[in-house]
């Protein structure tokens, strides 16, 4: 039980704590924003001449720099309400495929005997078209106490079912990608993949073979992407990702504190009284962006020294930070970029700030405490069933019977 007394006093003890990190942060508001004014003044060009060979840009910039007088670019529709707005988003969207894919996990620790685990990875695959139906389905994967104990180096088992996870539904956007390669000489509309969270995963120095396949295999999909020439998208509804203030911080040194109180999504959409929003409106979004994060070289390409993934910010609601879009390089380089963002901006329309796709995976993947209950008594019927020296506890198992 929390004690409300307490915690009006114990706030009011910290408050000098909060002040002092109120004020830090808006005096690393102000400079960042005078950084990023004078970052928009500088050609694109030069600002790669001066940082490429730094170890941790965090970000630099593409050529739409030079394009745009601003960090941002505005996105010319309005409309008067919500009817006009799903108007818009159906002439988007028609006869467009869209996809994405989602999955969830169960871990039975306390509950069995032995380790045992399973994973549910769910999508969904929608063309938009009146002829076609969509397709929302699952696959759901038990694993075995010989798939979670079994590997080259010591791995916590939870750790285990959250790689073969990640895998799962990694391997699962890369089929969609290679079943819609030749959508041009099919004289389809350009597809558009979800995957739900970022494709430039940072992992801790150094790496363990574990955080390295998890790089790789995004590096992976990232490939896939550029064989099969379909986009892809890495959605992230809420970033901590500081990679344009890194940049900032190697464009222009010194000025701010020095200390973490802010995040690239934060100075993105702030209000303050002597600089305009970056993003103000829905739908408006970043200059699109190399990826120059330290740890990742492994998505840099060896010909063009660029990486193969980059990244813009987008307005998807109108009160709210915006969210992350990694997307591959060379859909920016093949001029296909504001129809990817168009398309995102029409599922959001349709999810009320979250791609419609995404949200639809994610509810088919979800494995409800109902289902684990259900599951763990299967796994007790099965185990006496077949002899097994296995057990679940009676009370888990009882419960799963009677659902």
């Amino acid at each position: 039980m929390l004690f409300r007394e307490l915690l009006t006093s114990e706030l009011h003890s910290q408050r000098a704590d909060f002040q002092r990190f109120s004020a830090t942060q808006s005096s690393d508001l102000k400079a960042y924003l005078e950084k990023l004014q004078k970052l928009v003044q500088t050609p694109s060009g030069k600002v790669w001449e001066d940082l490429r060979d730094t170890d941790d840009t965090g970000a630099l910039p593409s050529a739409e720099l030079d394009m745009a007088q601003s960090f941002s670019f505005s996105f010319a529709e309005k409309w008067q309400n919500h009817e006009e707005a799903r108007r818009w988003a159906f002439l988007i969207l028609q006869n467009r495929t869209t996809f994405a894919a989602d999955g969830s996990q169960l871990y039975a620790e306390k509950e069995t005997s032995l380790p045992v685990a399973a994973i549910q990875i769910g999508w969904f695959e929608n063309p938009h078209d009146e002829n076609q139906g969509y397709e929302k389905n699952a696959k759901f994967s038990v694993l075995s106490p010989e798939k979670l104990l079994s590997q080259d180096e010591p791995v916590i088992p939870e750790t285990k079912v959250g790689q073969l996870r990640f895998e799962a539904e990694v391997e699962k956007v890369e089929e969609f990608l290679q079943k819609k390669s030749g959508w041009q000489a099919r004289g389809e509309r350009m597809p558009l993949a979800f995957y739900d969270g970022t494709l430039l995963l940072s992992t801790p120095h150094p790496k363990t073979g574990l955080q390295i396949s998890f790089t790789n295999k995004l590096v992976e999909l990232a490939r896939f992407s550029i064989a099969a020439k379909v986009p892809l998208v890495g959605f992230v509804d809420r970033s901590y990702a500081r990679d344009l203030l890194s940049l900032l911080d190697n464009f222009e040194t010194g000025a701010n504190s020095g200390e973490r109180t802010l995040y690239d999504a934060t100075i993105l959409h702030a209000e303050t009284s002597n600089f305009p929003q970056v993003l103000k409106f829905w739908g408006d979004r970043t200059c699109f962006c190399y990826s120059k994060r330290r740890g990742l070289n492994a998505f840099i390409d060896a010909e063009s020294d660029k990486s193969i993934v980059g990244f813009t910010y987008l307005q998807t609601t109108s009160d709210s930070a915006p969210a992350r879009l990694d997307i591959p390089s060379w859909v920016y380089e093949a001029g296909l970029l504001d129809e990817v963002l168009d398309v995102v901006r029409a599922e959001c329309v349709i999810g009320l700030g979250y791609p419609y796709a995404l949200e639809t995976a994610d509810q088919t993947a979800v494995i409800t405490m109902r289902d684990r209950e259900v599951f763990l008594g299967a796994l007790q019927d099965f185990a006496a069933r077949e002899k097994l020296n296995f057990s679940v506890s009676r009370k888990s198992a009882s419960k799963g019977r009677r659902r």
